[in-house]
This record gives C-alpha cells, structure tokens and sequence, in this order.
C-alpha cells in the first residue's frame, strides 16, 4: 500500500482553497517527499478533482516554494536546503519576536484563555507522544500570538515564509531532548503572554526559533 491509498476524496468547501491546503499538507507532512515528481492523474484520481483546479493548486504551492514547475513536465517537491533555511529562519525569528511583543500590549483576557487552552492539548499530546497531533496545536498556539499582535502586514508576512518553516519542522523528527526543550519554551511563552512581558517573549520566541533551525538544520546535514 502506498501513501497515496490512504488520501480520501475532497468534500467541496471551497475547491480551490481545499485542494491547495491538502497538497500542501502532504508535502509539509512528507506524503509527497523531497524529488518527487507530483503524480496529478494519481492525485486527481483521489482527490476526485480535474487537472484544471489541480494544476492551479500546484501553481500556488509553487509560489510557496514547496514546488519546481518544470515545462512540458509538470510538478516536482523541491528540496530543503540549508541555505535557504539560514535566510528564512532569521526573518521567522525577528517576525515571531515583534508579533510577542504585539501581542502583549494588545492581547486580550479571552485570547489568553484560548492560548492556554491550545498549550493543554498540546501537552496532552506531548505526553501522548504524538507529535502529529503535538504540531497541530504549536501550530496554532504560534498563529494566535500572531492574531493578538493585530497587525495584518506582519501576518502576510510571517504566513508566506512560515510553509518552508513548516515542512522542515515536521519532517526533522526531534529527539527527547529537543522536544522537551520546546514544551519548556512553551511554557515561557504562555508565562509570558500572561504577565504580558512583551520583551520577555520576544526574547524567548526569538531563542525558540533559533533552537529549532539547530535541530533542523542537523537533520537536514545528517542526511548528506
């Protein structure tokens, strides 16, 4: 069985938008792997879309980043690389670090309430050693600090860069350490949100992502 067996027909939200964030998703979660050509008859198939809407969708992933295009030959998952992770991560850091401190001047009892909300499931999952599930609510824990900073310029930007940051995160298993490392982090940055310490969060957001472009950049080096 091929991971492709496991991927279900798309139930019409919006078409364009759902097939786009699918595609995404099993490239970021590694389903569609560094290389490989994107098979769009196979996809289609599945997905249950024509190749009109797919080959739009692939034109946005390619924007992101997350695809080569190539003439006359459709679709390829490009490669992470180091370098471009050196130039991405930095302007990750200095975005996270600016929307911390947003977001404690701004943040408002409600939003701490769902931000600590998220950080519990997200333990749950830690502790349930499900790391699928444990990204889904740092993910989310990370697009609410940026939500209660309020600056729409801000949000563009960190959401065209933060893809790339995405797939290298999931596909860069961490180990115990570093994971344990990164629920202490979020720990501080709950901490902080509370005591709306917005120096404080840049700091520690800013060290987090620093943290984190170690640990990928060791996985990516290990499988040279």
């Amino acid at each position: 069985m091929s991971a492709l067996d496991q991927v279900g027909s798309i139930s019409r939200r919006s078409l364009h938008e759902e097939l786009t964030d699918r595609l995404r998703s099993m490239i970021v979660e590694g389903v569609l792997t560094a290389g490989e050509k994107v098979p769009e008859r196979e996809l289609c198939e599945k997905l249950g879309v024509s190749r009109t809407p797919m080959r739009e969708a692939l034109k946005v992933l390619a924007s992101d980043g997350l695809l080569t295009l190539e003439p006359n030959r459709g679709a390829r998952v490009r490669a992470i690389t180091v370098e471009e992770l050196e130039e991405v991560f930095p302007l990750m850091g200095a975005f996270e670090a600016l929307a911390g401190e947003l977001a404690c001047a701004h943040i408002s009892d409600a939003q701490i309430r769902e931000l600590k909300n998220e950080h519990e499931q997200m333990l749950g999952r830690y502790h349930a050693s499900d790391m699928p599930g444990y990204f889904k609510h740092n993910q989310r824990i990370h697009e609410l600090i940026m939500e209660a900073a309020g600056n729409r310029t801000l949000i563009n930007l960190y959401s065209s860069l933060a893809v790339r940051v995405r797939q290298a995160r999931y596909l860069a298993n961490m180990s115990a350490e570093r994971w344990q490392q990164a629920v202490d982090e979020h720990e501080r940055i709950i901490q902080a949100l509370e005591e709306r310490d917005g120096e404080g969060l840049a700091a520690i957001l800013k060290k987090h992502l620093e943290n984190k472009f170690a640990a990928v950049r060791q996985w990516i080096e290990d499988q040279v």
